[in-house]
């Protein structure tokens, strides 16, 4: 039997614009002139520059308030289009004229990809079209840090249903092992232990430690990834000295043969988000406008709109006259969100400054207090989702150096007197210890934790692991060296 009720539930649904807003404010400066440009593109009403003709408005009133305004049907204000905005009240850096030697892509260097490398290398052996089809497959298998990691018999599979080749395993081992041969040494190999010992077996005239090296990696690998030296000098009947040679030796060796494709990527430039001066210890914070450049309603819309208003008893224009209408919503509410967005920036870049003035005012990372999310967003009167969005994708530039936002954000930690201090201090005092220790007998997890809290820093062992896992420390086992 089926029962009739009512209930009662609380839901808020975006609207398709606070979506808009909520991509634009979490977007990076380095990719907000690509999406202005895109708006460009598609809103003819919507141009960059600024009017020369118009004044400049105050960041309380969007649009020129004594310009005459026409109601058009009661829902469309002509003069509202006439004239455009600029982040009024904030000083923009970057500001003017600038050298157009800035705006220059770096060059790319013309490299050919490791595939190409080792391709080349493959056709100046003496292989048949059938092997050299083979070849090309395991090239084909390389990964972009050097190894070959799928099965063979994975392979030999391919060959036989995509190229129609009958192999076996031998044949490709034995074409493998000559790839191996080329440049650079530890190439296709199928591990880090067969990469290493492949570029040992490089060596013309290896001495006594070459071939110790190899006898390690090739008899004591597990031993030796773990550290456990004593025993490799046992069963290896070495002292002390041949084993740190050795050793010395291999981790001198690329783990990774193929990473040097990466160097054909176009380098990365971090574009700050705010820039901080000191200017004799007083903090004057502006906003990188580079890549925002200033926009205006189109002049030849807008007046699309007064001919109309001049003409209101013809009804053909009547689509048109929609269409420019929607352009125009369209321009206003997209230079009104750009605005809402240097605001939002700078509302939030200035409250971290407040908490964290004594860090940005000395670069002492010492002085950096507790901090989370909430704060700042009580601060400000805003959403955690927020201020969120701003803290993760922006970054500043200081005299220190440039910092993601992020990077100002922490948890507390009570001390044995009360005080309240930054993970982030805590984070650097355990480094310290772990940098300082005797690498002969490094310092457990227990032993971090004991000296922490005789700093007075009261945490538990289980922190200190995460701590240090979040520091890539590794554990102490894997951290003794000779």
């Amino acid at each position: 039997m089926q029962k009739l009720g009512l209930s009662q539930t609380l839901s808020q649904k975006l609207s398709p614009q606070q979506i808009q807003f909520i991509k634009l404010l979490q977007i990076p400066t380095a990719e907000l002139e690509a999406r202005i440009e895109q708006e460009l593109e598609v809103n003819p009403a919507l141009e960059e520059g600024r009017d020369e003709d118009e004044g400049i408005t105050s960041s309380e009133d969007d649009f020129d308030s004594d310009a005459e305004r026409d109601d058009l049907n009661d829902e469309l204000s002509i003069e509202d289009y006439l004239s455009e905005d600029e982040f009024g009240g904030y000083k923009m850096y970057g500001d003017g004229n600038y050298s157009d030697e800035e705006d220059r892509d770096m060059p790319i260097p013309t490299n050919t990809t490791l595939s190409e490398q080792l391709i080349s290398q493959l056709n100046f052996l003496a292989l048949d079209d059938r092997r050299h089809q083979i070849g090309l497959q395991l090239i084909g298998s390389i990964e972009s840090d050097g190894y070959i990691r799928r099965e063979l018999e994975a392979i030999i599979n391919d060959l036989a249903f995509s190229q129609n080749i009958d192999t076996d395993l031998d044949e490709v081992e034995e074409i493998l092992t000559q790839i191996q041969q080329f440049d650079p040494a530890g190439i296709a190999a199928r591990d880090l232990q067969e990469c290493l010992v492949l570029q040992l077996e490089r060596k013309a005239d290896p001495d006594k430690y070459h071939k110790l090296a190899i006898d390690i990696l090739k008899d004591h690998f597990k031993e030796f990834t773990k550290k456990h030296f004593d025993k490799i000098c046992r069963k290896q009947g070495i002292d002390e000295n041949s084993l740190r040679e050795a050793i010395s030796i291999i981790t001198k060796l690329n783990p990774k043969p193929g990473g040097f494709v990466d160097s054909t990527a176009r380098t990365q430039y971090i574009i700050p988000d705010f820039i901080l001066n000191n200017n004799n210890s007083k903090l004057e914070l502006s906003l990188n406008s580079r890549n925002a450049p200033e926009l205006k309603i189109s002049r030849s819309y807008s007046d699309m709109l007064q001919a109309y208003d001049k003409n209101k008893k013809d009804k053909k224009l009547k689509e048109t006259v929609t269409f420019v209408k929607q352009k125009l919503d369209s321009a206003k509410w997209f230079i009104d969100a750009i605005r809402q967005r240097q605001q939002t920036l700078l509302t939030t870049m200035e409250t971290i400054i407040k908490y964290q003035y004594d860090f940005f005012l000395t670069g002492d990372e010492s002085k950096l207090k507790p901090m989370i999310l909430k704060d700042i967003a009580n601060e400000i009167g805003m959403d955690i989702s927020t201020v969120s969005r701003v803290a993760n994708s922006k970054s500043v530039q200081t005299e220190f150096g440039v910092y993601p936002l992020k990077y100002f954000f922490s948890e507390g930690i009570a001390t044995e007197s009360g005080e309240d201090v930054s993970s982030r201090e805590v984070k650097n005092y355990l480094k310290g210890l772990v940098d300082n220790e005797d690498k002969r007998k490094p310092l457990s997890d227990d032993k971090l934790e004991k000296l922490l809290k005789e700093k007075g820093y009261n945490i538990a062992r289980r922190t200190v692991a995460k701590y240090r896992e979040q520091l890539q420390i590794p554990v102490a086992r894997l951290r003794k060296e000779l």
